[in-house]
């Protein structure tokens, strides 16, 4: 990946795992909603939005730390 990004590939990974983390809550967000009456439903996909939540704070603090690095 570098060589053609010019981006190392733990940097270009975080990345990728930041977006999707970012992505994931969204959608389960609307999961959630979706399940309209369905509590144990809309509990369970709310628990995975924050995980993923968590996941891409987790994300964010690699990668700030990492650029901090190399700047």
């Amino acid at each position: 990946m570098a060589e053609t990004t010019g981006t190392k590939d733990a940097t270009y990974n975080l990345v990728s795992v930041l977006y999707h983390a970012l992505q994931g809550a969204d959608l389960y967000e609307q999961y959630a909603n979706d399940a309209g009456g369905d509590q144990d439903l809309a509990s369970f996909f709310r628990e995975a939005q924050q995980q993923e939540k968590q996941r891409a704070d987790r994300a964010k603090q690699l990668l700030a730390k990492r650029l901090q690095q190399s700047g």
